[in-house]
């Protein structure tokens, strides 16, 4: 410091030139040499876990805060997640970030300032959840009776996974599929939603079968241990899994967020084997119970049928009597089916006879000759009609000769009056040409007049028509000074003009001048 700082104060005392990096240096020394292990309490102001994995937070109180920085390998060991709000307790050393001029703490262990902080933020994030429904007992799953495949999510090498393997062989042995995972510190909860989110990802039909159940599961610890069955992550995907899900984390006391989202909870994990399996043996015995009550069952149900069946039989009547009444039936309808051929053979017989005299031959040939002497006269009259008729259409046929013979004569004369009509129809388009030509020349001559003789040909030389409020024409100077407006008529348009400010000249002043040759001379008024 004495090289940077002299200790003479006076004011002629020459001091040493530094850079900024040699003063930001010397600083940065001076402060990690001070404080080389510091441990501070405070909260959790913005708290950023980067891509790297280190971790970047403000640790504040109510009057200061600190930027605080957690290397990767340090957060890793985090027996909790970090998160804004939460008082902590961080041991590290003081240090500087010359780039910025500011001054840090370089912490690599922290921990929540008591159990009373950790409760109220999971008496918070219990509240917070709970009123997203995740906790309604309407979407709780019932478990399977007997499953064919457990899942268990937990540490491979505790005593968790052996309790729940021996007490699976005890009751009822199944196949036990294990989703290795950490269940304490910082990675641990989301290894715990992967193993829930892995074995609901398993198809129905593949190689590795789907478990029927799910069993997540840790032994008992401080509040701190059991820190990762509270993350938010965990209990989502609890809340998602479409496969029911038994917690079994910590002791019967502890409890956990898990435990609230789950379907089942078991006060250890042996209890969660015991839940998710029946006992082999009180199957058996429940099924040699349910055999002897269906073989009592069915010997009472055949002989209620047996009693009933004989009653039934008492009451119906004898096989001979079902056909007494059909037999007899049978012969009364054969003895007047007999008596009604004869009959109708007769009837039929008489018909005939009476029919018959009119059909021999003799009387045949007498209706021929009948019909054939009509015929003949018949053909006669056909002939007399005909002959008229062809003579009335012979006449006819020379009426129509003679009228179209003179109306042959008349197209004559039409065909001579169409060629006079063509030629007049010549001459009276060459003459309506002369006259349209000759009316075009006279309009085009008094086009020429009117455009001569028109006011607008001299407003297009540069003169303008000046005029009141009512439209009038205004002639001279002594009138347009007493008018509050006027409007000014060019060739292109009209322009609004107030006379203020002009003022009226001598005659001798206003007398045009001579224009210059080549130029058109113009004026307002």
């Amino acid at each position: 410091m004495s090289d940077f700082f002299p200790s003479d104060p006076s004011p002629t005392a020459n001091l040493q030139e530094v850079t900024v990096s040699e003063l930001a240096g010397s600083i940065k020394r001076t402060i990690e040499t001070n404080f080389d292990r510091v441990r501070v309490k405070g909260e959790l102001g913005r708290v950023t876990i980067a891509k790297s994995g280190h971790m970047y937070a403000d640790l504040k109180d109510d009057k200061a805060v600190i930027n605080t920085i957690m290397w990767k390998g340090s957060v890793s060991r985090l027996p909790f997640r970090p998160e804004e709000g939460l008082e902590v307790v961080a041991e590290g050393k003081l240090s500087t970030y010359p780039g910025r001029s500011n001054y840090q703490l370089i912490a690599d262990t922290m921990n929540p300032a008591g159990v009373g902080a950790l409760m109220a933020m999971l008496e918070e994030r219990k509240k917070k959840l709970a009123a997203e429904g995740l906790f309604a007992a309407e979407h709780k799953k019932p478990l399977p009776f007997l499953p064919q495949t457990i899942g268990v999510v937990t540490s491979p090498t505790g005593a968790v996974i052996r309790d729940i393997l021996h007490r699976v062989r005890d009751r009822f042995p199944v196949r036990v599929l294990l989703w290795p995972a950490l269940v304490q510190g910082e990675q641990a909860a989301a290894q715990i939603s992967a193993g829930i989110k892995g074995f609901n990802a398993l198809p129905l039909d593949g190689e590795v079968p789907r478990p029927d159940v799910l069993i997540v599961a840790r032994g008992g610890g401080s509040i701190e241990d059991l820190w990762p069955f509270n993350e938010e992550i965990v209990v989502r995907a609890a809340f998602e899994s479409d496969i029911p899900l038994i917690s079994a984390v910590g002791h019967e006391t502890d409890t956990t967020l898990i435990d609230y989202v789950s379907d089942q909870r078991a006060p250890t994990p042996t209890g969660a084997a015991e839940m998710a399996l029946p006992v082999r043996t009180e199957l058996s015995e429940r099924l040699s119970e349910l055999q002897q009550r269906l073989m009592r069952g069915l010997t009472q149900f055949t002989a209620r049928q047996d009693a009933q069946l004989k009653a039934l039989t008492a009451r119906m009547p004898r096989p001979e009597g079902l056909f007494e009444t059909r037999e007899q039936r049978l012969d009364y309808v054969e003895g007047r089916l007999s008596s009604a051929l004869q009959t109708s053979v007769l009837k039929k017989q008489s018909a005939y006879d009476r029919f018959g005299v009119r059909l021999r031959p003799e009387a045949l040939k007498r209706q021929l000759h009948s019909l054939e002497r009509e015929v003949e006269k018949s053909a006669l009259a056909l002939s007399a009609g005909t002959k008229r008729l062809v003579e009335r259409c012979t006449l006819d046929f020379d009426n129509i000769e003679r009228r179209l013979t003179s109306r042959m004569m008349s197209l004559k004369d039409v065909s001579r009056d169409e060629s006079r009509i063509n030629e007049l129809a010549i001459r009276l388009k060459s003459s309506m040409a002369t006259r349209l030509t000759r009316q075009e020349e006279r309009i085009d001559r008094s086009a020429s007049m009117l455009r001569a003789l028109s006011y607008h040909s001299t407003l297009e030389r540069g003169f303008v028509v000046v005029r009141d409020d009512a439209g009038n024409v205004v002639r001279n100077a002594e009138t347009a000074a007493k008018l509050a407006e006027l409007k000014l008529s060019f060739s292109d348009g009209d322009v609004l003009a107030s006379p203020s400010g002009l003022k009226k000249q001598s005659s001798a002043a206003t007398k045009p001048q001579k224009p210059v040759k080549g130029t058109d001379q113009g004026s307002l008024f």
